[in-house]
């Protein structure tokens, strides 16, 4: 199992199989030991004693193994035993070892030193008994490696393995930090310093690691109710850390390895086929891929939704199960993570669906030194953005609140009250912080209380500009995806509209823009069109023959969707079917509906898109629908395997087109097929 995967103080290890040759355990316990042995050069920021002397235990015992091997002969089964036992335990210090030794859980192996003493007493016990069992006198060995193994196993037997005495005294420094920010008062940066040096945290990114496995460690103990113990310990320390990274280094560093696995990345994602991402049942992109025992994986709801329905065989190939035991598919689940942030989420996704990250947990900080922690950090970059001395400085403090606020609630929250809207606004100007202003403040646009100040102080105008004029695309896209939040208050729909410039620069970059940009341009013209009088100054700009085109001509289902919704909600309005229509949209919207690859949302919209240009364009159109062999066939499926609301949209075109068979049966109407392009609309 990978170390970066399993979590720390876990110890998956498991025992060598019965039918195991001496020979091969015995090379695969050198093998461990060996890597035990490594671990001498690393750095371990703490239970440095205990890692060094249970290091000493193992080449002691490693001189014994090398010296059998050398000599290799048949062993009795008690042999083999104690090879076994102490296979199992070396698993596990290896894995203690990395534990004690990974970057970015120094501050937490610290704080849990007792465990970590702990469990090195458990093994060095589990060594002892080990080599309790062992025939020395049936092993060739030399008489001077036996006496080294007699004097393990007696100095195991001793061993005592306590919290080292300078790990006790910073964690006293950590805790006496920590109960400065629960009683809301500064704590003292030479103390800060002196626990940063001592777990050799010495830079932006080696702190930020920190934050990002405390994070994570909160997201897997919401999901776990017998652990939630430790959520107030690590939410501290999360809130200490997040302090240390803006207040401790007045410098972000980017590291090369980072650059360089981002760029290996994305070479990678670029070969991947989106729809292998898919679960086989759902059909939808899995979020928890699991694999079963035949090797075909699915999304771990859809298949115990299989299980509980009384199956008991592989979906797709039918095969019994042997077992029902669910194996996460962590490398695919990364995969998808890393094509989903590489080729950008849908806001109105990300909003409507909560198919990202749920952040509900981080409503509240966790703690009360967390929430300390927090508060006078953004009080401290509100500082910063007014009083900086420099746009270096100022540009740090917009980019540590563009990481603060991308993934929890409780930092919005207190940096909104801290008052930094303001100081980032008038960031959007600056070349050198434009970037970083307008992440953050999209980051603090989906707070509530955020909008308002947001338009107050003259926001629209300054993004509207930056959507403009933006000096790097991201900028272009994060001013979009701001626009979209602003406009969920329906006053600011009718005043962002009522800029001239804002719907013509969206609909210009989503002619220009690149696929993330295309992606928070659709949805905040979306958005807008939730206010009526939008629907004339989006076809006035020109979106609709752009939001065609896209349909024949993009390959990315996102957008193609999005694009679907934008028509579907232009054709609501008479003039919008008019522009739709005139531009030969039945026929592609047809082929879209009819696509084994379209995604249910997008069949949604197409039906959606039909029903409204049907309701606005008469029996025209519905003449020219009727023509279409399998339209019947779509909407049936989607009635039977839809969501509610596509389902009432398909029946409702049913009801339409059925009841226009029945009038052109009888009589009542005269059927009038003219050529698409030159409907007359009614």
């Amino acid at each position: 199992m990978n170390g970066s995967v399993r979590r720390v103080l876990t110890f998956p290890a498991v025992h060598p199989c019965e039918s195991i040759s001496p020979s091969t355990l015995l090379n695969s316990l050198i093998d461990l030991a060996q890597n035990i042995c490594s671990y001498e050069s690393e750095f371990f920021p703490s239970g440095r004693r205990n890692a060094r002397e249970m290091i000493r235990f193992v080449q002691d015992i490693l001189v014994f193994l090398e010296d059998v091997r050398v000599g290799l002969l048949d062993f009795p089964d008690s042999v083999v035993l104690c090879f076994s036992e102490l296979h199992l335990t070396f698993q596990r210090i290896h894995y203690l070892l990395q534990d004690c030794t990974r970057e970015g859980a120094r501050t937490w192996m610290l704080m849990k030193s007792d465990r970590v003493s702990n469990q090195f007493r458990v093994f060095i016990r589990a060594i002892a008994t080990g080599l309790d069992i062992l025939p020395l006198e049936a092993v060739a060995v030399s008489s001077e490696v036996k006496e080294v193994v007699e004097l393990v196993m007696r100095q195991a037997r001793k061993a005592r393995f306590e919290v080292d005495p300078d790990d006790k005294r910073v964690i006293n420094d950590v805790n006496r930090i920590l109960g400065r920010f629960e009683q809301g008062f500064d704590p003292d940066r030479s103390e800060i310093k002196r626990v940063l040096e001592y777990l050799g945290i010495k830079k932006w990114s080696e702190c930020n690691k920190e934050v990002k496995f405390l994070d994570a460690e909160i997201g897997m103990e919401y999901l776990n109710d017998d652990k939630r113990r430790d959520l107030s310990l690590v939410s501290s320390l999360m809130g200490f850390l997040s302090y240390c990274r803006c207040v401790m280094f007045d410098a972000v560093d980017i590291e090369a390895s980072q650059q360089f696995n981002n760029r290996f990345c994305k070479n990678i994602l670029n070969g991947v086929n989106p729809d292998d991402f898919k679960c086989p049942i759902s059909l939808e992109t899995m979020k928890d891929p699991v694999t079963l025992s035949t090797g075909h994986t699915y999304d771990r709801v859809s298949i115990l939704k299989w299980f509980r329905a009384g199956n008991s065989t592989c979906p797709k190939t039918g095969e019994k199960l042997k077992s029902k035991e669910l194996v996460s598919n962590l490398v695919l689940k990364s995969i998808i993570q890393d094509w989903s942030v590489e080729n950008g989420v849908s806001v109105a996704e990300e909003s409507s669906n909560h198919k990202n990250r749920d952040i509900t947990r981080t409503v509240l900080a966790g703690s009360l030194a967390a929430e300390g922690a927090v508060k006078m950090l953004a009080k401290f970059l509100a500082r910063r953005l007014v009083d900086g001395t420099s746009e270096k400085t100022k540009n740090k403090a917009a980019y540590e609140i563009r990481v603060l606020t991308k993934t929890s609630i409780f930092n919005r929250s207190c940096l909104v009250e801290a008052g930094v809207i303001p100081s980032l606004l008038n960031l959007l100007s600056s070349s050198s912080t434009q970037e970083n202003a307008t992440a953050g403040l999209l980051n603090l646009s989906k707070h509530c209380k955020s909008k308002s100040m947001i338009v107050e102080n003259g926001g629209v105008d300054l993004i509207i500009d930056v959507l403009k004029k933006g000096l790097k695309p991201e900028s272009k896209q994060h001013a979009a995806a701001m626009l979209f939040y602003v406009a969920s208050i329906e006053e600011y729909k009718i005043l962002i509209g009522e800029n001239p410039e804002a719907i013509p620069a969206l609909v210009e970059m989503i002619k220009d823009g690149a696929d993330r940009s295309k992606k928070n341009a659709l949805v905040a013209i979306f958005g807008l069109l939730m206010h009526p009088d939008n629907n004339w100054r989006v076809l006035a700009a020109g979106a609709v023959p752009l939001l065609l085109d896209l349909l024949t001509t993009c390959d990315k289902d996102d957008i193609v969707k999005d694009s679907l919704a934008v028509l579907a909600t232009l054709a609501e309005k008479l003039g919008g079917t008019i522009a739709i229509l005139r531009r030969g949209a039945l026929s592609k919207v047809l082929r879209i509906l009819d696509s084994s690859t379209t995604s249910r949302a997008g069949k949604e919209y197409c039906v959606s898109l039909l029903l409204a240009m049907c309701n606005n364009g008469g029996a025209n159109v519905v003449a020219l629908l009727v023509k279409s062999p399998s339209l019947m066939g779509s909407l049936y499926s989607l009635l039977n395997e839809g969501t509610s609301r596509a389902s009432k949209k398909a029946s409702a075109l049913i009801r339409v087109l059925h009841e226009f068979y029945e009038r052109s049966s009888s009589g009542s109407i005269a059927l009038v097929l003219p050529q698409e392009r030159s409907v007359h609309v009614w």
